[in-house]
Parts: C-alpha cells; sequence; structure tokens
C-alpha cells in the first residue's frame, strides 16, 4: 500500500487525481463565469458591461457566447452602476451576482462567482471569462471544455506576432481546484496568484485559429474600440 503523502495541499492533490481520473465527471459542462463588474475607468464610457456589440450590449452577447459554447448556465458578476446595467441588459437567462465591494478590485468578483458556483452542490469545474473580450466564440469555449483534463487548468493561449503562444481568458478551473484559486484572489489580481504559484498544473490550449489573430484582444482603452467594430462585423480584426 502506498503511504500517504503528510501535508498534502489542494492543488498537489487534484494533480495525483488527475491521473486516476479525480475531478468532475469528463464530458460534464462547467458553469461559465463572466466578470463583468469594472467601472471602464481608462476607457471613459461607463461599464464595460454596457458597450454596444452586434446591436445589443457586450455583456448580453458575452454571457450567451458562454452558454452557446457548452457551459451548463452562466454567473455574470456586476458591480459598477449594478442597477443600470441590469435595468439596460436582458440577462433573464443566466445567474446575475452584485459585487458591492467591486471598488477593490477583479479579486472580489471572482471569490464571489467561485461560491456561487458551488451552490447548491459541490463538484463543479469553472470557466472564467471577462467581459472586455469581444474576441470570445463559443468554439473557443468548445475547445477548452473538450481539451480540458481532471484536476487541471485549461487557459485559452494567443498567438503573438513572433509566434509566442501567451496565455488569456477564458480559463477553466477544475472542480477540484476552485476553492484554493478564489482564496488565493486579492485585490486586482484574480486567480493570478494561484497561476504563478502552480505552472505545472496548468494546459495553455492555441485558440488562435479559432478565435483569430487579435481573439485575446481586451477592450481597455479608446485606442481599442476598433476591436468592437471588427468582431461586430463578424471577422477577426486582422483577418484577411
Amino acid at each position: 500500500m502506498t503511504p500517504r503523502t503528510p501535508q498534502e495541499n489542494p492543488a498537489e492533490s487534484a494533480s495525483k487525481r488527475s491521473l486516476s481520473g479525480g475531478g468532475e465527471r469528463e464530458g460534464t459542462p462547467p458553469i461559465g463565469v463572466l466578470l463583468a463588474a469594472g467601472a471602464g475607468t481608462r476607457l471613459g464610457r461607463g461599464p464595460k458591461a454596457l458597450l454596444p456589440f452586434r446591436g445589443r450590449t457586450l455583456v448580453e452577447v458575452l454571457a450567451d457566447t458562454l452558454l452557446g459554447g457548452g457551459c451548463r448556465e452562466v454567473l455574470v458578476v456586476l458591480g459598477a452602476d449594478a442597477s443600470n446595467v441590469q435595468a439596460k441588459t436582458d440577462l433573464g437567462r443566466h445567474r446575475v451576482l452584485v459585487n458591492e465591494n467591486w471598488v477593490d478590485g477583479m479579486g472580489g468578483s471572482f471569490r464571489l462567482a467561485m461560491a456561487a458556483a458551488q451552490e447548491p452542490a459541490q463538484g463543479h469545474n469553472v470557466l472564467v471569462a471577462l467581459v472586455d473580450q469581444p474576441g470570445l466564440t463559443p468554439a473557443v469555449v468548445s475547445l477548452l471544455i473538450n481539451q480540458h483534463q481532471p484536476g487541471r487548468v485549461t487557459a485559452a493561449g494567443f498567438r503573438a506576432p513572433d509566434g509566442t503562444l501567451r496565455r488569456g481568458h477564458p480559463i477553466l478551473f477544475d472542480a477540484e481546484l476552485v476553492k484554493e484559486a478564489a482564496n488565493s484572489a486579492i485585490g486586482d489580481a484574480g486567480a493570478r496568484a494561484f497561476l504563478a504559484a502552480h505552472p505545472e498544473l496548468v494546459d495553455v490550449v492555441d485558440c488562435t485559429e479559432v478565435a483569430g489573430p487579435e481573439g485575446g484582444a481586451d477592450v481597455d482603452t479608446p485606442a481599442q474600440l476598433h476591436l468592437l467594430d471588427g468582431f461586430d462585423a463578424g471577422l477577426p480584426p486582422g483577418a484577411p
């Protein structure tokens, strides 16, 4: 009999369970989380959730994208001007959470969503996306779900002009890692500390072909608003 490893942490346990099929049952859809609580200060147009996109708003389109890509349900985390965002959108297909302390950064929204994703029962994989990435497609979501391995983290990757594969969002967390990832989230860092501490658990999946060369780009400043126009037309910016 193999002796138990003393003081084994959750990440180590999940890594070992991945070899024997631990975590959520293979093929079970994850819960989707769309982080949309920010005020869009650098952009200067109010919450990015309300940016017009494909005849609707960015938060509506991306929430439906997560559902269309294979998530079992979608949790949308609002914060800045939440009542106005809710009044101007139709998020009835999804579960809306409001982070009252959104000014403290993304970490609080991440923790709130991860906790809600485990209610009423434990054991759900969670796929986390950001509301300021209009290049998100159902194909990207589906690819991450299909490539995910038990006990691991599966992140979307996008090729830089020099060919380097850079990790981005969405990120799919195995059920066994959700609690530890949430506990590590502070300030505006989200799961950054957890991912940095456990690079051996992270699988980066190249999504460039299904999302386009700027599929993982953020809309953070006025100079990046052209991304909305490109993806609004149904063509990834930079596509021929």
